[in-house]
């Protein structure tokens, strides 16, 4: 790699984010890449006396085997260690640094006048008690804990307090519904819930506590349920002035399993002595669709997610003392387990935690909040800027947005468009941002830019992490040099990466090493250009042959979305008697654009243009609106059977707005019936 010099247009750091920033030119990060390959061990045993050890490491600091031919495939980091992660994201800042006044997060519920401020003293305080709650409860060290709660404080304390007495939690997002807790209860047998009484998500109030109920009364169908207490937290939009639960909801009630949270931390002690952990203990596992269907449990460990976290956080978002971070995702998600809580508190950051929504109670939520908070350090998904979008920039005028700095994004790539108006409307022209790609399985960014360093192409994610070592391979795992795509795989482990997959190793051998032996496979497919950025194009499960071409469906997403007509596209695969497999495409219109033969002959058109007549769509069908899960993801697997008109179309739990479905099978293309 050198400094990049491109045809393209590329966004370049100000001086004025250069002058203080940790990694201030491309040159220092390429130094500090190098050292993190040539010599990892010095490089990550610096991070790593940052922390706390009760006792140092008697291994190196980092193991592994990624080659399935040659035996088991393990990464280990820091053997023989022992530390807390609990001690080192609060006690450390408390007791060793004097940081118990300052600030940890902002709470803003779904409605304004919800709201909350929360120090690092008594998050502490807060976190003991909740542990000693659940050491009562019988919770030891190795027991899971599954906690399936909104976005209130709550949810910190109760995943801190699992760490601090070397529990394991799982966290299930609160929107996911009773079967999908029952399945994920049930694989990690875990013997004590976490729930609230109920939640509003915008307008709408959803009786959590009935939703878990459900699930513990399916998982007593299924087998025995290995849950021996439900700990039920009253929502603070759910209580009267006086802090009694008001009559909004109906809390049903089973005395021999549940307790009232505020009864329990009552007479709780505020001190709990840490339970000191070897460095590959387990930390926590958290289910992520698989290809089957079935959730994997995604296993990360104590030591290695500390670091990985940490450093992250510090040098993607350039993290200084005087920051106030917002992260918008939830922490049912990988995103809010490591840049809401894990990372940021190990950096002692003051972050914003938010329960809402974008658009409510108005579509100026987002920027209401980072005006009051002054917030200088926003990541958000592509999701919810291009649905911002849609409003234009009216509702951005109303607030000042000046004391942001650094912009990010998560969870897909983004398209152009959405990454201009972020830059140009969000941050005003003057704040990068850093497009970041991770997996829940990588724990932390692999591909990203740093803000001061990295010259920036808008929808790339540009350049390896540190210790990070990606390469593209081609179908027969041939390493593809220079201009190339293909597969996205990595050579080697960085600390944060997972372990395993919860109570099913093989499964984990087979999904991420089987198919190249020596490489982690990321299930992505990944475009180096001439510069060496790197560009996501979409899951390899995404990618299609059309006539022995292998093209990815982003990249004719992005062609059809270029079209000013177009609000959001999917592709998906059909089979084809001649050509294997042909394009079917679901266009979502903007307000008052009609869909006709016209508009479907343009988009063809404009394809052929932008990729090549090989990419042509056999067929184009309006999408009044896509199906989608909760977080935004666009469900590809419903679209492929619409597109083959199968109607067996199995478990649509996870979906935002099962509705849509019956609209797209009544609108599907006539050819294709």
């Amino acid at each position: 790699m050198v400094v990049p010099e491109s045809q393209d247009k590329m966004y370049y750091p100000s001086d004025d984010l250069q002058r203080d920033a940790h990694v201030p030119d491309f040159n220092s990060y390429l130094a500090l890449y190098r050292k993190s390959l040539e010599n990892p061990e010095a490089f990550w045993k610096e991070v790593a006396d940052e922390f706390f050890w009760k006792k140092p490491p008697t291994g190196p600091m980092l193991q592994y085997n990624f080659d399935v031919t040659k035996g088991n495939i393990y990464v280990k980091c820091m053997e023989g260690a022992k530390t807390n992660i609990c001690y080192n994201v609060l006690d450390r800042h408390v007791r060793e640094r004097n940081l118990g006044e300052k600030v940890a997060y902002y709470w803003e519920g779904n409605s304004p006048d919800h709201h909350m401020t929360i120090t690092y003293g008594q998050l502490l305080s807060q976190v003991c008690r909740c542990a000693n709650v659940l050491k009562q409860m019988g919770v030891k060290k190795g027991d899971r804990v599954s906690i399936y709660l909104p976005m209130i404080p709550e949810l910190v304390y109760t995943m801190l307090a699992c760490a601090r007495i070397g529990a394991v939690h799982s966290i299930v997002f609160a929107g996911f519904s009773s079967e999908s807790l029952c399945e994920r209860i049930m694989d990690a047998q875990s013997s004590v819930l976490v729930t609230a009484d109920g939640v509003y998500r915008g307008e709408k109030l959803i009786n959590l506590k009935q939703i878990a109920d459900e699930a513990m009364e399916k998982c007593r169908e299924k087998a025995s349920s290995s849950i021996t207490k439900c700990l039920v937290i009253k929502h603070p939009a759910l209580r009267t002035k006086s802090g009694a639960a008001c009559n909004k909801l109906q809390t049903p009630w089973d005395s021999e399993c549940d307790v009232w949270w505020d009864e329990a931390m009552r007479d709780s002690p505020e001190e709990c002595e840490p339970e000191w952990l070897d460095a590959e203990d387990p930390l926590f596992i958290l289910y992520t669709s698989g290809s089957t269907g079935k959730p994997k449990g995604v296993l990360h460990t104590v030591a290695g997610y500390l670091l990985y976290t940490s450093l992250t956080f510090k040098y993607v978002f350039d993290h200084h003392h005087d920051d106030v971070y917002w992260c918008t995702a939830d922490i049912g998600w990988i995103t809010g387990h490591s840049y809401i809580t894990y990372g940021p508190l190990a950096n002692g950051a003051t972050g914003v935690l938010f329960e809402g929504i974008p658009v409510h109670p108005h579509v100026g939520r987002f920027w209401e909040i980072i005006e009051k908070y002054k917030v200088t350090k926003f990541y958000t998904a592509p999701t919810a800027i291009r649905l911002l979008m849609k409003y234009g920039r009216e509702p951005l005028q109303k607030y000042d947005l000046s004391s942001l700095r650094i912009l990010g994004t998560v969870g897909e790539p983004i398209n152009r468009e959405a990454w201009q108006w972020y830059h140009e409307v969000v941050g005003q022209g003057r704040c990068p941002v850093v497009d970041t790609f991770w997996q829940t399985e990588t724990g932390g960014h692999v591909l990203t830019p740093l803000p001061a360093a990295t010259p920036l192409k808008p929808g790339s994610a540009t350049f390896p992490f540190f210790g990070v070592e990606p390469t593209i391979l081609n179908e027969h795992g041939e390493e593809l040099e220079g201009e190339a795509e293909g597969y996205l795989v990595f050579r080697r482990p960085w600390p944060g990466i997972m372990r395993t997959l919860y109570r099913n190793h093989e499964r984990f051998e087979n999904t991420y090493f089987k198919k190249f032996p020596g490489f982690y496979v990321t299930g992505d497919g990944c475009r180096r250009d001439k510069d060496g950025y790197y560009w996501i194009t979409g899951r390899i499960d995404d990618m299609l042959n059309v006539s022995g071409h292998l093209m990815s469906t982003a990249e004719v997403e992005a062609s059809l979305t270029e079209h000013p007509a177009v609000a959001e596209a999917a592709v998906v695969s059909r089979p084809h008697k001649v050509k294997g497999e042909c394009l079917y495409c679901f266009v979502t219109l903007k307000d008052s654009r009609e869909f006709n033969h016209a508009m479907v002959e343009e988009l063809k058109r404009l394809v052929r243009e932008k990729i090549g007549p090989i990419a042509t769509p056999d067929f184009i069908q309006n999408a009044p609106a896509l199906p989608k899960t909760r977080s935004g993801k666009i469900m590809r697997r419903i679209l492929r059977q619409i597109a083959r008109n199968e109607k067996e179309l199995g478990d649509l739990s996870t979906l935002a707005d099962p509705k849509v479905v019956e609209v797209l099978f009544s609108q599907r293309c006539e050819a294709a019936a």
